[in-house]
């Protein structure tokens, strides 16, 4: 599933529905909105998770140009202008107010899909999963560990153990979930692999080792302290 999330901003609620369908098989999350004065609201309260803007251009309330100026006076997100206008002057007027592509009605699901991927493709590509614990860095593309910066060498099923771990971060995880989420099921020895695996973490991670709790008759929690 992607953690992508688009927001649709359309005063059709045809129009929306028929791109919201196409884009959810592509398993992208859509919030909507039917005017510009929602799309301002939905926004303000999504803005940490929405990655791209389709913006129709006529719409009541406030039309798309002054939802793309209040916009861009905080946020650089991707805004893909919808409009049935396809005169040069008004996709000359959007380019100068930020607007990163311009689709004019009627367009193709289809070639509006290709267009959004592409846009995503080039505004997200570049930006590496990698994320830091309390200088444990563990790079999600490429499935590498580092501590303070210096790369530690990780088996598979260490580094799937680890990331589980610190994804549930402060959660007390039980032997058996454990098992269930890094295993996939596919163990059927007992749950002392789950130890011998945390004790190979903790001498690789070594001072950082700590991290991982031992929660007695429970299992192991993930902390930075």
């Amino acid at each position: 599933m992607n953690d992508i999330t688009i927001l649709v901003v359309d005063d059709e609620s045809r129009m929306r529905k028929l791109i919201k369908d196409f884009l959810m098989q592509k398993d992208y999350s859509i919030l909507e909105a039917a005017d510009g004065e929602e799309a301002l609201k939905v926004f303000e309260e999504n803005q940490s998770k929405i990655n791209l803007i389709l913006l129709d251009v006529m719409m009541p309330k406030l039309d798309g140009w002054s939802v793309l100026r209040q916009i861009r006076q905080t946020s650089k997100v991707p805004i893909v202008m919808l409009t049935a206008r396809g005169e040069e002057q008004d996709e000359l007027f959007g380019f100068e107010l930020g607007v990163d592509e311009y689709i004019s009605k009627p367009v193709s699901p289809k070639i509006l899909v290709a267009r959004v991927e592409a846009i995503l493709k080039r505004t997200m590509g570049d930006k590496k999963d990698v994320q830091d614990y309390g200088g444990i860095t563990i790079d999600s593309d490429g499935r590498t560990v580092k501590i303070d910066g210096k790369q530690v060498e990780m088996s598979l099923r260490e580094y799937e153990l680890l990331k589980y771990l610190v994804d549930n971060q402060g959660i007390a995880l039980s032997r058996d979930k454990i098992l269930n989420n890094v295993w996939n099921y596919d163990y059927y020895g007992d749950s002392r692999t789950i130890d011998s695996h945390i004790k190979k973490i903790r001498h690789k991670l070594g001072k950082k080792g700590k991290y991982i709790e031992t929660m007695r008759g429970v299992g192991y929690k993930f902390e930075v302290k």
